[in-house]
């Protein structure tokens, strides 16, 4: 994408009032206003509160919120020359249970309250597969924590991915905290009982990796107490 364009789309997103894009010193000291508000304040209603992290495009973010008119939705990236696709689609069908948030990951338990968010949606991230980038890895030990904290008890987290080692990972790291495993497949397309949005949404890079007879993996936890 050339330079023209992403500040066009860096512009428009400005105006949209489905983006939100508070300045990391904002995030940090406390002083974002729609922490713990973001049902009274943004979306005006008590609808359970998904996330998608490192949402690229915002396709699933979308695809979602279209499926689930009674849940509020929010794609986060600190890509907001991505997002601006899922966010202009949002506006242009008048989805009012979309938003999309400009921040890093590593900060999102400083813009959700403790017990703010129902579900959370990791869809093919970058695996970090190197160690020295196991630090940026979303399923690292870090991460969780801070996922667990904003999540509400009963709450979810699904990562959806085309790295068999990133599944293997996060499976490892998930079982030796001891959390929950719901379910876990490492051939979605090929074995019965994954859930149906899983199977019938699908990115566009998605396609690609299925058209490259790639595995696609999916495995959904929750944090014990």
């Amino acid at each position: 994408m050339g330079s023209k364009n992403k500040l066009k789309r860096f512009r428009e997103n400005e105006k949209f009032q489905n983006v939100i894009q508070p300045l990391r010193e904002e995030v940090v000291s406390g002083a974002f206003k729609l922490k713990g508000k973001w049902n009274r304040d943004f979306f005006k209603n008590k609808n359970p509160l998904i996330l998608e992290l490192g949402c690229g495009k915002g396709e699933y973010t979308i695809a979602l919120a279209k499926r689930n008119p009674d849940k509020n939705f929010i794609g986060i990236d600190i890509k907001g020359a991505r997002f601006w696709r899922g966010a202009k689609t949002a506006i242009e069908e008048n989805l009012s249970n979309v938003a999309f948030l400009r921040t890093q990951i590593e900060l999102v338990d400083l813009v959700f309250e403790e017990n703010e968010v129902a579900e959370i949606w990791i869809t093919f991230p970058d695996p970090q597969i190197k160690y020295k980038r196991t630090k940026h890895r979303l399923t690292q030990p870090d991460f969780l924590e801070k996922y667990k904290k904003i999540i509400k008890p009963e709450g979810v987290v699904h990562l959806k991915t085309d790295s068999e080692f990133l599944h293997g990972y996060t499976l490892g790291v998930v079982s030796t905290r001891g959390e929950i495993i719901e379910y876990s497949n490492h051939d979605i397309y090929n074995n019965h009982g994954a859930p149906e949005e899983v199977l019938s949404i699908q990115t566009f890079y998605e396609k690609k990796y299925l058209e490259q007879n790639k595995k696609i993996t999916y495995l959904c936890f929750k944090f014990c107490s």
